[in-house]
């Protein structure tokens, strides 16, 4: 059930007309009761934000970190809509509030779509009412929340994790314009433990490394990126770490679902950095390293060609001896003090074929270790995004 299988927790979704052709668009995760309860989010770092981001941003503040829905809606991003953009924003919030009971400012906002467009907000708002009513803890509803907001995925993301008698849902979206931080993306979390405002936002801060921040589609970072939690806590007080171990482990599963479905990908590549000076060493060569077009087009040509990789750690700025260099795939090491190494040529051959690749380049100069999420590059990642139609 996803986002409501932690209890106090009620979704539902529609088709309001923002898509064309009648697919679903707007989406709606709730308190079963209406009543606001602790909640936290982090967002996009990047500076062009959307309006979404700054009304949910100023709502949690303006409760001191409680709300009791989230709005969400997809094929329209309301990014780069200046003051109207806002004021579309929180009308979403204030026709959700109007129809559970509660104040707008208790009614958090998500967009996703294209930038640059002004929301239909006529259209959004007639469609609230139905969106509202049709509430409930069902799977169906659940299911019907993360599918209205998708926009070239072609999967929903879900997970749930259970242990010590609480749960964490979650939904998401993203496949594409996919880089910290976040990694365009929206993740809605419910839990039934009970939490403070700060214990949420201080293990969704611990968890972005690990998950959203640790992956990397094509170095984008989206206008809209928006990860939130509630917490009904209706299981009662548990263990602060493993709240944040729960809420870790459902981020990190959306974000490996959000890699397989990265648009086009053929591969989905777990790039890790080892023996560099030092961890930021590290993650400033994973990140070099996944992004590079000509290192992804190799992983799409099933290629462990491993000198793109070592230019690219080469030319990143780090500390960096090519003598201490050392490749491998799978387990299959392609390359030792820099240089290429022997190998069983048919067995990595049939390594590559394999949709999930696990690559290490270990620089052989001190403890440094970073893990980033990535994928190929392929011809249908240029198709999709060659225009906004």
């Amino acid at each position: 059930m996803s986002v409501t299988a932690a209890a106090g927790f009620v979704a539902s979704g529609t088709a309001a007309g923002i898509k064309p052709g009648g697919a679903p668009d707007l989406s709606l995760v709730a308190t079963d009761d209406g009543s606001a309860v602790p909640a936290a989010a982090v967002f996009t770092q990047n500076k062009m934000t959307a309006a979404p981001v700054v009304t949910t941003d100023r709502h949690l503040s303006a409760t001191r970190g409680r709300a009791a829905a989230i709005v969400l809606n997809s094929g329209n991003a309301n990014a780069a809509t200046g003051s109207t953009g806002v004021d579309h924003a929180e009308r979403m919030c204030a026709g959700v509030a109007s129809g559970l009971g509660c104040t707008p400012e208790e009614v958090l906002v998500c967009s996703t779509g294209l930038i640059g467009i002004p929301l239909p907000i006529d259209t959004i708002e007639s469609s609230l009412p139905a969106l509202v009513d049709a509430r409930s803890g069902s799977p169906e509803s659940s299911l019907a929340a993360a599918d209205a907001i998708l926009t070239t995925d072609t999967v929903r993301k879900l997970s749930v994790a259970e242990r010590g008698g609480f749960t964490v849902g979650g939904m998401a979206k993203g496949a594409a314009m996919l880089a910290p931080n976040m990694a365009t993306m929206l993740a809605v979390l419910t839990t039934d433990a009970e939490a403070t405002p700060d214990q949420l936002k201080a293990a969704l801060v611990d968890a972005m490394p690990v998950s959203f921040n640790a992956l990397s589609i094509d170095g984008c970072t989206s206008t809209n990126d928006t990860v939130i939690v509630l917490a009904s806590g209706r299981a009662g007080p548990v263990p602060a770490e493993d709240l944040a171990a729960s809420i870790a482990a459902v981020c990190q599963d959306l974000a490996r679902q959000m890699a397989g479905d990265a648009e086009g990908a053929t591969k989905v590549v777990t790039f890790t950095v080892t023996g560099a000076a030092d961890d930021h060493q590290a993650a400033i060569g994973a990140r070099k390293t996944a992004e590079s077009q000509l290192v992804k087009c190799s992983w799409y040509g099933k290629d462990p060609y491993w000198g793109r990789i070592a230019s690219e750690l080469g030319s990143a700025g780090i500390d960096f001896d090519p003598d201490r260099l050392s490749v491998s795939y799978g387990g299959h090491r392609v390359a030792t003090g820099g240089v290429a190494a022997d190998h069983d040529t048919e067995a990595l051959i049939a390594y590559m074929e394999q949709r999930d690749l696990h690559v290490v380049a270990d620089l052989g100069l001190g403890s440094g270790t970073a893990v980033i999420l990535t994928n190929d590059l392929t011809h249908a990642y240029v198709d999709e995004n060659m225009g906004t139609s």
